[in-house]
């Protein structure tokens, strides 16, 4: 078996092992006492930030626990929960989109990478379809706006639009240096993070001040 073809069946692991990690979280989650699950087909109007920020919260404490259990320490993956400084900042460009569903953009407070080749790559894209079908996916897209950073997203909501998505992103090898590169030029300014911090913890997770002070 070829060394392409070796990596397309480790990325569909990666994806199956994702797929059973969002559904085990979710579902232990949202049956939780005391949380009332929201309908993110909504836009952000109708999504508090508490509600958000204490998921991000529960999965942060909660993600390596789940990854031990299911046993997927394995995959290889590199992987991170979004903070809620980021979350806030995501809100503060969304929140005017009123068109905009919250799990159109709000889809990734889990987010995890894999490098492939580039002839693996092109293999699995033409198995995404496929794939998608195969393992309830939301979808998947390859993003390249002419910035320095070529990635193919894909995201995992197991046909619930009760549950926040989850991000896999593959990378070519050969584009791991412009993709790192172009992260940095656009990373946000960390004063600014800070302050969004402050107003956070001194406004009792009140959305409303927070977006008018960003």
């Amino acid at each position: 078996m070829s060394l392409a073809l070796v990596e397309v069946g480790q990325v569909e692991a990666i994806i199956d092992g994702v797929n059973n990690l969002h559904v085990q979280f979710s579902e232990e989650y949202f049956n939780k006492e005391g949380i009332v699950p929201i309908n993110l087909k909504n836009n952000i109007s109708q999504v508090d930030v508490n509600y958000i920020l204490l998921y991000r919260l529960d999965l942060h404490e909660s993600i390596n626990d789940y990854i031990q259990t299911l046993g997927l320490v394995n995959l290889s993956i590199m992987y991170r929960v979004k903070t809620a400084e980021s979350i806030l900042d995501k809100i503060s460009r969304f929140r005017d989109k009123e068109n905009l569903s919250v799990n159109q953009w709000l889809n990734d407070i889990f987010g995890c990478r894999k490098t492939v080749s580039a002839e693996a790559l092109q293999i699995i894209k033409g198995k995404l379809d496929e794939w998608k079908e195969k393992y309830g996916l939301m979808s998947w897209y390859t993003r390249d706006k002419g910035d320095g950073y070529v990635g193919t997203h894909i995201y995992f909501k197991n046909k619930n639009n009760f549950y926040f998505p989850w991000e896999l992103q593959l990378w070519e090898t050969s584009q791991v240096k412009s993709n790192l590169n172009s992260h940095v030029k656009y990373k946000r300014d960390f004063a600014r993070l800070l302050h969004i911090s402050s107003l956070l913890v001194n406004s009792g997770f009140d959305y409303a001040k927070v977006s008018k002070e960003i």
